[in-house]
């Protein structure tokens, strides 16, 4: 026929392993009856060797059921991959850059720039699991007007007084006041243990400071004006929404915005050799995607090795009502609280679970419960499960079991699912959309239960197989969860 055909898994499976409407879709450009269409694919269906059989229904419908055998050698294959089943090997791999968190180092790391961090941490997991070499870049601001603000505020703690206007307080300010050392590096320290914690690791730090002195190499390749004595990036005229101060005015202290050190470093980024450039910044940079894009094009870079993710916020809420005070500050939420009250696991969980465009409310009870409604822990225990029974099992899981008996509806569902496995993950790399990985997961594990319910593995006729089947199921648990970076237990 010429034309790709999309299946979908029926809800009911009395309609098949799969169904297409193909038939329906292709018949007024086809100029044919949709039954007659419909026909035309079940017998095309019907000679492939995997298809057991193929009906129509409706007015067009194609139900597809595939063989035990083919479904066999699919496991196999599975078994065979191992944790790389899913993986990517792409002919023209990229060597890309992903900068997130960069939050200044005026204190602790809040759960809204944690997202930041599992979200672009995830998506690099997920681009390293396609077949590229990833590195992953924490940038911050050493100085300018809120790192001296911070520190007036600490030397304000030295001497007992109050911090200035629109300083920073709280118990953290009091414990770096103790020390007569510059509390940014230590601030920095504790923020990267903090990460490291959270398991996200860093390739490279960037300082704004060092990045500012070299903006005169820079200056001069950009569409530039004067305006009220300050210099502006004619950004307007390359895609941005509006033009950008770079330096200010003489009146306004004559130095660099933070806009011109965005120039610096993403020249800097690409003149690494990065073939792409990631940024995962939140919901108040949006205005920023198209000036970057703006900035490649004026210093002469392809806009399209450029990619800006923007996530929302976060919301905590505990006995049904929003949370609003922290115990160290009283309007933000550390990400070490958090941690410390649901594990690192329940946090990255919570934190990725949903797409970048929706803000995110935990449930803070719920993520810190250890029982089946906690999702996280649910998908956990389904890994911990079958790492139980493969530590009974008399023999091996072995990729070349075959199945002695027809298999059970349980089985054919749990074989489907972990072929899904790799659709879901390329498309959640394309789409830079991680939450997709635990949605996976969570059906995986409802798959497992219902097979582990119905079915004995070990001592059964089917012991062999099954084997295979819980080791296949185990390693598409265990890369899943490693892709959103949780931990897949061995017990519980």
């Amino acid at each position: 026929m010429g034309a790709a055909v999309e299946l979908e898994r029926p809800s009911d499976p009395a309609h098949g392993d799969y169904a297409t409407n193909a038939a329906l879709q292709l018949a007024p450009e086809r100029r044919q009856a949709p039954r007659e269409l419909a026909e035309e694919i079940a017998a095309a269906a019907a000679a492939v060797p995997a298809v057991e059989r193929a009906e129509i229904a409706g007015p067009g419908f194609v139900n597809f059921w595939l063989s035990d055998a083919w479904l066999a050698d699919a496991l196999a294959a599975i078994v065979e991959r191992s944790r790389e089943f899913g993986a990517d090997h792409p002919a023209s791999p990229e060597r890309i850059q992903v900068e997130m968190v960069s939050a200044n180092p005026t204190g602790p790391i809040t759960v809204a720039a944690a997202r930041n961090g599992a979200y672009g941490d995830s998506v690099a997991r997920l681009l390293e699991f396609a077949g590229h070499q990833v590195e992953r870049e924490y940038y911050y601001n050493d100085s300018g007007a809120q790192m001296e603000k911070f520190r007036a505020s600490v030397e304000a703690s030295r001497r007992g007084e109050e911090p200035p206007e629109d300083g920073y307080r709280g118990a953290y300010v009091d414990e770096l006041a103790r020390s007569d050392d510059d509390p940014v590096p230590r601030m920095l320290h504790e923020i990267e243990l903090t990460l490291d914690r959270f398991r996200v690791h860093f390739d490279s730090w960037a300082l704004q400071s060092k990045l500012e002195g070299r903006l005169d190499e820079f200056l001069p390749r950009l569409d530039t004006y004067e305006k009220d004595g300050a210099i502006w990036a004619r950004s307007s005229e390359y895609g941005d929404d509006d033009d950008r101060v770079l330096i200010r005015s003489p009146e306004q202290g004559g130095g660099p915005t933070y806009r011109a050190a965005d120039v610096v470093y993403l020249a800097d980024k690409l003149e690494r050799g990065f073939d792409r450039a990631i940024y995962v910044l939140g919901a108040d940079h949006h205005g920023t995607r198209n000036w970057y894009a703006a900035v490649a094009r004026m210093l002469g870079y392809d806009p399209e090795r450029i990619e800006v993710l923007i996530y929302q916020l976060v919301h905590l809420t505990s006995g049904g009502q929003q949370r609003k005070m922290s115990k160290r500050r009283g309007d933000v939420v550390f990400l070490e609280e958090l941690l410390d009250e649901v594990g690192v696991d329940a946090a990255r969980w919570y934190l990725v679970n949903r797409g970048p465009d929706q803000t995110i409310e935990i449930d803070v009870d719920l993520a810190a419960e250890r029982s089946q409604k906690n999702p996280v822990y649910y998908v956990q225990y389904a890994h911990a499960r079958i790492a139980g029974i493969l530590r009974n099992a008399r023999q091996q899981a072995s990729e070349s079991a075959s199945p002695r008996q027809p298999l059970a509806p349980e089985e054919r569902d749990l074989i489907k699912r972990l072929l899904e496995f790799p659709v879901v993950v390329a498309e959640a790399t394309e789409r830079r959309s991680p939450q997709a990985i635990p949605v996976y997961a969570i059906r995986v594990a409802d798959d497992f239960h219902r097979f582990y319910h119905q079915h004995r593995v070990l001592g059964s006729e089917a012991e062999a197989f099954r084997l295979a089947l819980v080791r296949a199921t185990q390693n598409v648990i265990a890369r899943s969860l490693d892709l959103v970076g949780v931990e897949a237990p061995e017990r519980m």
